[in-house]
Order: C-alpha cells, then structure tokens, then sequence
C-alpha cells in the first residue's frame, strides 16, 4: 500500500476534511482559524501535514488569499461529498433513534414557492409529521452548485437546461404553460387581439439575466422584432409580479395553469399572444450518485401527488425504485 493509499484509507479524518474544505471557502487562514476555534498556526500546521502526507500541493499563496490548485480542488471536491454523506447518516441515526423520519434539504425556485410547495408540505406533515424540511429559495444556477456540494438534497423547480443535468436525474412533475400576463386594469387587457407590435413602448417584468427564462424571451422578442425592453424590473418572485402587475402597466411572464393562492386578491390578464417559449416543465432534480434518502423519497412521492397526474411523466433514467437500489 502506497503512502497516499495509506494516508486516505486510514489516516485521513473528517475533521481533516472539515479543514480543507474551510480553506477553500474562506480562502484564509485567519478566518479558518476563526471560524475553527483554533490559532492561525496550528491551521497552517496541519494543511502543512495534510499536502505532506498526499504528496501534493493542495492551495498556492496569493495577494488575495489562498486559492485551491487542480489537487486541492479535487480533493475540496470529495471531502465535501464525504462530509455530506456523513451528515446524512447523522440525521437518519437521530430519526431512528427518534422515531422521526429525518430531515430534507430543498431548494426551491421561487415560482413553486407559494403554489406546489406549500401542498406537498402539508401532505408531508399529514402523512409523516416528524419529516422535517429546510428549504432554500434561490435560482437555479447557484441551487445545482449547493446541490453538487451536497448541502441539498433535491431541487425543485423548472428543470435545468440538459447541459447543466449531467450527473444528475429528474422527475417531471408539471408541464406548465408561460403565458404574457398584465393586470385586468392594463390597457391592453381591453382588446381581443394583441400584436406583438402593441407591446413595444410598455414597462416590464423580466426573468433575471442568467435564469432559465432569460435567454428565451430575449430570442422571442428579437424574433418578433421588438428590442429589449428600456423600462423594466427584474425579479423571478412571484408575489412581486402578481402585485405590481396591479399598479403599472407593466407586461410579465407567469405560469398560468398553476393554482396561485391570492388570485382573488391579485388577478392578473392573459394577453392573447403567442408565446412559444422553448422551457422545460417543473420537477425535481437530485444527484445520480446519492440515492434519496428516506425522507427526501416521501417529499418527492408527495410532490407528485400534489400535480395532475395526467401532465405528470417519469424522465429519470430509471424508476425510483431503481435509484434506490431496490
């Protein structure tokens, strides 16, 4: 057995690995020592023992701090799906002991915030009231790469372009339509026919730049002939589309065929134009190579129960079942 074999199978501990990974992120010693409860030195010390032991130079020395190289980038890779692995085990060793279900960790979209997750939730909490959820709302470029570092165990959302999928499975859980949506107050909520022409000179709602629905409405305006829009805001919040469409006249993009729990209170106007826009449905992503955990697979099944069956269809590669091992 060589030394590195040696060192990674018997020596290596996770309290090594904690440390490699707070360099990485912190990309200072001072602020590792901090936040590590330990002194500067004793943190250069055992990074010192640990490039030592792996034959290998892990961070380089900067005038902004350490930065990984392609070893320590590897290794900050692995530890960090170790670390996530053991985490797990701790919280299903506390639910058995427990009696509880364990815990799962989501990120969510903010669409789904306020329409499919609040259901699902409830349907968790009926069925198995001691499942516990943490749930981080973001988008979704900065939710794959929690996902990837194994600080989440599942997405939920609409679904990443395929390029950014690999390593991953899905589960389709709603084809949904996205429609352009105004206020009823809106003056072209009036008219039966509405050109794309007619849309030019109005404020808008645009999808942040680097969201999934970035890219296509800037195609399908540029395709229709109409620029970027001058006045606009950017927000992917449902509730601050649903209310500001009420007091501007300002034109939106939203997900038209899903219940939304204050449409009473904030209606909004389809435009009769067609949209057309190349997205993927909503559903539920997770790492390949991590199998849902107990917990993470009862959220899923409720997800699914809480979306029409009939625009519901099965994208992974395999059965649950099969990612399970079963």
């Amino acid at each position: 057995m060589s030394q590195l074999d040696w060192y990674l199978t018997v020596n290596l501990k996770a309290r090594h690995l904690r440390l490699l990974v707070a360099v990485n992120d912190f990309r200072n010693l001072r602020q590792v020592a901090s936040n590590s409860y330990i002194t500067v030195p004793a943190v250069s010390k055992a990074l010192g023992e640990i490039e030592g032991a792996l034959g290998v130079k892990l961070f380089e020395r900067t005038v902004n701090g350490l930065r990984p190289t392609a070893y320590g980038e590897c290794v900050v890779r692995h530890a960090r799906a170790v670390l996530s692995n053991l985490n797990q085990a701790v919280e299903e060793i506390k639910a058995l002991q427990t009696g509880s279900a364990g815990k799962v960790h989501v990120g969510a979209l903010p669409t789904l915030i306020s329409t499919l997750m609040p259901k699902a939730l409830a349907l968790l909490k009926q069925d198995s009231p001691h499942t516990n959820v943490s749930i981080l709302e973001g988008r979704m470029s900065g939710l794959l790469q929690d996902l990837r570092r194994g600080d989440l165990d599942m997405i939920v959302g609409r679904l990443p372009n395929r390029s950014d999928t690999v390593g991953l499975h899905e589960r389709i859980l709603l084809d949904t339509t996205i429609k352009l949506v105004t206020g009823p107050n809106h003056p072209l909520a009036r008219e039966k026919k509405v050109q794309w022409s007619d849309l030019a000179g109005f404020p808008w709602i645009l999808p942040p730049p680097g969201s999934l629905l970035r890219e296509p409405i800037e195609n399908t305006l540029a395709r229709h002939g109409l620029p970027m829009p001058a006045n606009y805001i950017e927000t992917l919040s449902t509730h601050l589309i649903r209310a500001y469409i009420q007091i501007s006249d300002a034109i939106a993009l939203h997900t038209v065929d899903m219940l939304y729990p204050y449409a009473d209170v904030n209606p909004m106007h389809v435009l009769p134009v067609d949209l057309s826009l190349a997205t993927r449905p909503l559903g539920v992503v997770w790492r390949a190579d991590k199998p849902l955990a107990p917990s993470a697979t009862l959220l899923l099944h409720c997800l699914e129960k809480v979306c029409p069956a009939a625009s519901r269809k099965d994208e992974a590669d395999s059965s649950l079942a099969e990612d399970q091992g079963e």
